[in-house]
């Protein structure tokens, strides 16, 4: 994954920092969109994944939309030069400042997440002399099978209205002014890679679009999230399958002529495009335990320690040898959960040896902390190696 050159250049300098292969970003989202236009497919960038400047403009270039979910991101979007009628606003709790924000930039869509925000934005809208546009996030209690902390598509979660709430929603709509409806959108989780579960979603979509057609509404959007996941376990394996994922909503959408198919994909972009690039600061051998620490922590890798998620973990400063060691890979933070993995098997690793901590393109720099008052994490970029 890493050339000689880029390894030697590492060497030269300051640890810890975020190595971005720019070329297979690239790679990645031409992919995925030769595979979306295949079957006319729209897709937004979930720009919660990865808002690094060079990342976006990449994204941008290729002609995708934003998914926003914070006033935040949607102000990031613009500025980074991301078509208004192409930025979608998500997000279960989006303040009064937040909407007005994105109502004075006329964004193509707020995806609405409760009834009770319906009618906020409703009045802010007509404060305004505004109809916003609006799509009706739903809850299809569909099990996504990931880890229990990033599925949101289940009863249980606090995303989206629930079904038995949508005789009210409608009501709502159709006394709401300054709102106009013109879709559904839903979303059942992260790092999703067994694809059968989007065959179930699609039938669930299927049926929410024919209910609201059925009480007179147009639905020129159906949004169906994103989620696709990503090998960690084989970041060598750096694109996901994105013909084999377009195709199953080819197949299995009811899709009318008058509709438009929207995607939020985050992870399957950006995630393998990025790694975390570390210095073993000492070793440490005991009878039970042996330990790597390094100079970077859960400040700048934040997954391990939320989500007990999986990095593959390489030593590439010495590539050529063969594992003979089980190490626990700690980071320098304060917190007995800043581990990145335990009984890591790596060769022979000695201070000063690089350590790169693969697939962190998503979820990676942008949960970055001042934990420990860290100083921020830095990027380095293959493009701008000579």
């Amino acid at each position: 994954m890493f050339s000689d050159k880029d390894i030697s250049h590492f060497a030269s300098l300051e640890t810890p920092f975020y190595f971005y292969d720019l070329t297979l970003l690239q790679k990645t989202l031409s992919t995925c969109a030769d595979a979306a236009k295949l079957y006319n497919f729209h897709v937004h960038y979930a720009m919660k994944a990865n808002f690094n400047q060079r990342v976006l403009e990449k994204i941008k270039a290729t002609g995708f939309g934003a998914d926003c979910v914070s006033g935040g991101e949607v102000s990031k979007a613009i500025e980074i030069g991301f078509s208004k009628d192409q930025i979608v606003f998500a997000g279960v709790g989006k303040s009064d400042k937040e909407i007005n924000g994105a109502l004075d930039n006329d964004i193509f869509c707020f995806n609405v997440e409760s009834i009770q925000e319906l009618e906020v934005i409703n009045e802010l809208a007509g404060k305004k002399n505004k109809k916003a546009r609006v799509a009706i996030r739903i809850n299809p209690n569909v099990d996504a099978h990931t880890h229990h902390n990033i599925t949101t598509g289940l009863d249980e979660n606090k995303f989206g209205i629930n079904s038995w709430d949508l005789p009210l929603c409608a009501e709502t709509l159709k006394k709401s002014p300054n709102l106009e409806f013109i879709g559904i959108h839903f979303h059942i989780g992260s790092q999703i890679t067994n694809l059968d579960v989007y065959k179930n979603l699609c039938v669930r979509v299927n049926e929410f679009a024919e209910w609201f057609e059925e009480r007179g509404f147009t639905v020129k959007v159906l949004n169906v999230g994103g989620g696709l996941g990503i090998d960690y376990h084989n970041p060598e394996q750096q694109i996901p399958d994105f013909a084999a994922y377009f195709k199953i909503f080819s197949d299995f959408l009811n899709v009318r002529s008058n509709q438009e198919v929207h995607f939020e994909l985050g992870r399957a972009l950006v995630g393998q495009s990025s790694s975390l690039i570390s210095k073993v600061l000492y070793v440490k051998n005991g009878k039970k335990k042996n330990f790597i620490i390094l100079d970077a922590g859960m400040t700048e890798l934040m997954r391990p320690a939320l989500y007990q998620a999986y990095h593959k973990i390489s030593n590439i400063s010495r590539v050529s040898e063969p594992n003979s060691v089980k190490y626990d890979v700690v980071g320098p933070i304060c917190e007995s959960t800043d581990c990145f993995g335990k009984e890591v098997e790596l060769p022979g690793t000695l201070r000063g040896d690089l350590i790169a901590l693969n697939s962190t393109g998503a979820y990676g720099e942008v949960m970055a902390s001042h934990y420990n008052l860290r100083e921020n994490i830095v990027s380095v970029y293959n493009t701008d190696i000579d």
